[in-house]
Order: structure tokens, then C-alpha cells, then sequence
């Protein structure tokens, strides 16, 4: 596994983190994704494979600057979309209830919401959509974007990173819970692909966030 994860190489690691990070940032199919389990186990692959500090760094800059990229990427699909968003009837996460959940966080909380929403899976997603649609200030919105992305994708990752070297005298146990991390990354990854189909195959609906 260790082997595995050396031969994909630091490229492919920022890739695929960057990647991750972005979708779930940017797209419904991000409410299906493991964003924080990604990062912690990029973090502890990068440790266990032996990788620079410079390397997680910068791979802690490539993933906040993806969570950036993906929220004003968000903002701007909701924008388009005005007042009335498409969700999905009966949907699991895409639907008139969660949407409208988001709606009072933001009218609630406001400039904060934005950050609250970093730590919280499918509020990360909604939050950037329902923001735009509800025409929150785009400054505000960027700033606390910004403030929001620091504070979740580069912390995961060098909590993943630097938090392996409290095992570092037990090399076995770094393995067998990357592996873990590495299976349950992937199965959740697979079983989120699947419900993004399914909920993209439910009838449409469109939900009024000033009701």
C-alpha cells in the first residue's frame, strides 16, 4: 500500500486533493464527497511516505486555494440562478429543507455562517450556492470565504501530517491506518458517486429561498 502511495507521487497527490476540494466546493456532487477524510489521509500519506514538510505545505496552499476557487465558483452558480434554486424532490441532502436550513443560517449568522459552513459536510456545499443566489455581498462573501478555507483545508491536512508523528516509532500502526483511511476513502468516494446519480435522477423542483 505504502509502495502504492509513494509511486503516485506528489503531483498526483496534489491533483487529486486539489481536485476533491474543489468539486466539493463548487458542485452539488460535492455533498456526496469525503472532503475531510481526504485531507486528513493526503496529510498522513504525505508522513508516511516520507515527504518534506515544504511538500505538505504546499499542498496545504494547493488545497486552500482550491477551497477558494471552488466557493467563488459556487457563488457564481447561484448568482445565475437567483431567488429560485433547483433542488430535488424528495432528495437526500438536495432538497427544499436543507436549502431553506442554509437560508436561515446565512440570515442568522451572516459573514459568519460562511465560516461556520467550512465544518459542516453538506453545508460546505450548499453555502457557496445559496449565498449567490441570495445575492450576500460578494466582498463578504470572499473575505469570509478566505478566513474559512484557511481555517479547514490547510488545519486537516497538517493535523494529518504532523498528528502521524506521534506513531512514528510505530511505523506498522501508520500503515495499517493509512490503509484504512485509504479503503474507507474509497468506498465512500464509490458509494458517493453512486447517491450524486441517484439524487441527480429525481424529479427537479424549484425551491423559493424567500418563502
Amino acid at each position: 500500500m505504502l509502495e502504492f502511495v509513494q509511486s503516485a507521487g506528489p503531483v498526483m497527490i496534489w491533483l487529486v486533493v486539489a481536485g476533491f476540494v474543489f468539486c466539493e466546493c463548487a458542485f452539488i456532487i460535492g455533498l456526496f464527497l469525503p472532503g475531510d477524510s481526504l485531507l486528513l489521509t493526503a496529510g498522513l500519506a504525505m508522513a508516511t511516505t516520507g515527504h518534506s514538510s515544504y511538500s505538505v505545505w504546499g499542498l496545504a496552499l494547493a488545497a486552500f486555494l482550491a477551497a477558494i476557487a471552488g466557493n467563488s465558483v459556487g457563488y457564481a452558480i447561484g448568482y445565475k440562478m437567483g431567488d429560485h434554486v433547483l433542488a430535488k424532490k424528495d432528495g437526500r441532502y438536495l432538497n427544499a429543507h436543507n436549502l431553506h436550513r442554509v437560508k436561515e443560517l446565512m440570515d442568522r449568522h451572516g459573514f459568519f455562517s460562511v465560516l461556520i459552513a467550512r465544518w459542516i459536510p453538506w453545508v460546505r456545499t450548499l453555502c457557496p450556492l445559496v449565498a449567490g443566489a441570495a445575492g450576500m455581498n460578494k466582498r463578504s462573501f470572499t473575505v469570509a470565504s478566505v478566513l474559512g478555507s484557511l481555517i479547514w483545508a490547510p488545519f486537516l491536512l497538517l493535523v494529518g501530517y504532523y498528528g502521524s508523528s506521534a506513531l512514528e516509532d510505530y511505523k506498522w500502526i501508520l500503515e495499517w491506518a493509512l490503509k484504512g483511511m485509504i479503503v474507507f476513502l474509497v468506498a465512500g468516494t464509490i458509494l458517493g458517486i453512486v447517491g450524486y446519480r441517484r439524487e441527480m435522477a429525481r424529479p427537479d423542483v424549484t425551491v423559493d429561498l424567500d418563502d
